[in-house]
């Protein structure tokens, strides 16, 4: 056992890799590749994967049980504060799940996150309770102002969501973790182990990835080189 867990939200956890659930084959390849990972925090999006608003089709948790990982719901897809706190709020109504990671698109092309709408977002979803984990830019500011206002996770960018293409500015983090209040994790664009280290490195707390491994040819063993790195 690690003698330096990961805290988040007075929770302890033992791996610093997040992981997600998305552009899998099936949810079988998604478990098998969540455990080769070493992953105990899974990301789901709502709007996009069942967790029980349909009794129709099959049901991630039927996978993934809550005893087992800490689900945590995020807000991909959604293009307005307005939205996202209402996917927050199904989320809770569904399965009590109140740590929340947070993400308010600005830009289809890039999925680069809107700041004005993702802080105010992030003000509604901490006054009624939530516990959140926010998607970001790589801004010092920023990301001090997301820990000052309450966020029990900070998590910039480390390049355009499913690029890739890795840490493209390790200035603007080691800032970050210089000022860092709250844990910092890397969230996005995160393509190979080596970035995974490189991450770690640099300080950061941990790291959140997903295209890198569900599109890789073999996502089991990708998976397992990331929990490597």
């Amino acid at each position: 056992m690690r003698k330096d867990p990961l805290v988040i939200a007075g929770r302890a956890y033992q791996s610093r890799l997040l992981v997600g659930t998305g552009k899998y084959k099936d949810f079988a390849e998604t478990r098998a590749a969540i455990d080769a990972a070493g992953a105990e925090i899974v990301t789901v999006a709502l709007r996009r994967v069942n967790l029980g608003q349909s009794k129709d089709e099959p049901n991630l948790l039927e996978f993934l049980p809550a005893d087992r990982f800490t689900i945590l719901p995020n807000t991909a897809g959604c293009y307005t504060a307005e939205d996202a706190v209402r996917t927050c709020r199904l989320a809770r109504e569904l399965g009590d799940w109140k740590l929340v990671k947070l993400e308010v698109i600005g830009d289809p092309q890039t999925l680069y996150p809107d700041m004005r709408q993702t802080y105010e977002a992030a003000r509604t979803l901490i006054a009624e309770g939530f516990e959140v984990m926010v998607y970001s830019v790589d801004d010092p500011v920023a990301c001090k102002a997301f820990a000052e206002m309450g966020c029990v996770a900070v998590m910039p960018l480390a390049a355009p969501i499913g690029s890739g293409l890795g840490i493209r500015n390790p200035y603007n983090l080691r800032i970050i973790l210089e000022q860092a209040t709250v844990p910092i994790l890397v969230d996005a664009g995160v393509g190979t182990a080596s970035d995974v280290a490189v991450a770690l490195e640099l300080g950061c707390d941990g790291v959140l990835l997903n295209t890198a491994i569900a599109a890789a040819k073999d996502p089991i063993l990708m998976a397992e080189a990331m929990r490597l790195g």
